[in-house]
């Protein structure tokens, strides 16, 4: 594998939302902080028709949305930066036009596709044709990669033609995220929590994902995905093969996938009753009244917009440990947060004096507060002459308020800048891609075979009460 850092960046799909709200702020912070090459230079394409001056005052006006004023420096440096070719990636004669206006990097070509998953064929085309896929240039993929393990396959076939694997940088977003990345260092740089990370202290695992928001723009995208397949195949299981991985021989981008990959290959196999699915009707949200999904989508549909699981890793680790995953659109807040609840002392000597310990509990917020709290037992004060008093009390840390001086980043900054400069170890290798869709495919094929309707719930709730029965029935509440 050739190191280097790109002094072009290629953005595919530049005037689209993601570009709009993610990718140019991200990239106009970096430059505000120095961390861009001085000698890069971004170039975007997509469909439409726009020059260069064009492009920089669409770049400038979604700044001014998207990013705050204190981020911004440097800016008419940033936007002159920015360059743009129009482009009809099913027309292969536009790329040799896109080359010519790339140039020949010295350095290396990284490269952005955040397109419709049935243009990646011929782009990937177009690029190899076009000489901008040599072994100076890299690609980074935007999700969705297919829809299921076969079409995955297609895909990621289609891109290795061109590229090899050490070049394809796969993008998940919650990879970005400063809470995620300290799951690693929560766990591997503290004595504490590792020698208990395991089936023989940690009674289960909750990883909850809940949005606000319903379909909003994503109206044909979403119906054709549905809640396990936007949610749980990627962020979710990212998430929990951090959080249940082997610690790694070091930190980077193949010793961290080897062991995330040994967890996803680990996932047994879905039971039948371990999966709710539902679908919102019509509620409130935050005092404000929204439709229901079937009114949102103009016809009757069986897409989950909700799905709850009860999850188990078939290792020497966590053998035993239940790990409950749920997401849903239209919850009563906005949250990812993971829970890890560890089991009850084996004695509690405190017993005989009338008090009554529950098991600690570490509570890892990722958004949209980045937070980690550990409830531990301690004595309430007082003379004890009515018996001996114990309350479960947090330890906290609030992330932001923990480090002074580092600003709160977009995701996207970090992992723009590691494609950049061709650091691999928060993207998503193949085989993990693939051994999420084996597991996910399982799922819906379950769902199938029984026929599996989307049981309904009011916006606002916290889901189908069939969710709160598959972990109470195990004696388990969801943190809410």
């Amino acid at each position: 594998m050739v190191k280097f850092t790109s002094n072009r960046l290629l953005l595919f799909g530049a005037t689209g939302d993601l570009s709009r709200r993610m990718l140019l702020p991200s990239l106009c912070a970096l430059n505000a902080e120095g961390l861009l090459d001085p000698q890069i230079e971004i170039i975007g394409t997509a469909r439409s028709e726009m020059d260069d001056q064009g492009f920089r005052a669409f770049a400038r006006q979604s700044l001014e949305q998207f990013l705050p004023a204190e981020r911004r420096g440097g800016l008419a440096t940033f936007l002159n930066r920015l360059t743009y070719q129009p482009l009809d990636a099913t027309d292969p004669s536009g790329f040799a036009a896109l080359a010519e206006k790339v140039g020949k990097p010295e350095q290396g070509l990284s490269i952005f596709l955040s397109t419709a998953p049935s243009l990646f064929e011929p782009t990937i085309r177009g690029l190899a044709a076009s000489g901008l896929a040599n072994e100076r240039c890299r690609i980074g993929l935007e999700k969705p990669l297919g829809t299921d393990l076969e079409s995955s396959k297609h895909i990621n076939d289609a891109v290795a033609s061109a590229f090899p694997e050490d070049r394809i940088f796969r993008i998940d977003h919650y990879l970005g995220k400063e809470t995620v990345q300290n799951l690693l260092a929560l766990r591997f740089g503290n004595l504490l929590f590792e020698p208990l990370w395991n089936a023989a202290h940690i009674d289960h695992v909750q990883i909850t994902v809940s949005e606000t928001v319903g379909l909003e723009s994503r109206v044909g995208y979403y119906d054709d995905s549905g809640a396990l397949r936007d949610m749980v195949q990627n962020h979710m299981l990212q998430l929990l093969a951090l959080l249940a991985m082997e610690p790694p021989v070091s930190y980077d981008a193949t010793n961290v996938r080897d062991e995330k990959v040994k967890v996803l290959r680990s996932l047994r196999a879905v039971a039948d009753g371990e999966t709710v699915i539902g679908q919102y009707r019509a509620g409130a949200i935050a005092g404000q009244a929204v439709p229901g999904y079937d009114e949102e989508l103009g016809k009757p549909s069986n897409t989950e917009t909700f799905v709850a699981i009860k999850a188990h890793i078939d290792n020497w680790r966590w053998k035993g440990v239940p790990f409950y995953l749920r997401t849903g659109k239209r919850m009563p807040r906005r949250t990812t947060e993971i829970v890890v609840q560890f089991r009850q002392v084996p004695h509690s000597i405190f017993s005989g004096r009338g008090a009554r310990t529950v098991p600690n509990l570490l509570v890892i917020g990722i958004q949209p507060e980045e937070n980690i709290t550990l409830s531990l037992m301690a004595k309430v004060p007082g003379l004890d002459r009515n018996g001996f008093a114990l309350r479960s009390v947090p330890l906290a840390i609030t992330m932001p308020d923990a480090f002074a001086g580092p600003q709160r980043r977009i995701a996207y900054e970090r992992l723009l800048l590691d494609l950049i400069e061709g650091d691999q170890t928060l993207f998503v290798r193949r085989d993990e891609v693939e051994a999420q869709w084996t597991w996910i495919d399982a799922i819906r094929a379950l769902w199938a075979e029984q026929q599996l309707e989307a049981r309904t719930y009011t916006a606002g709730s916290w889901g189908p009460s069939a969710a709160i029965a598959l972990a109470e029935r195990d004696g388990i509440s969801w943190h809410e």
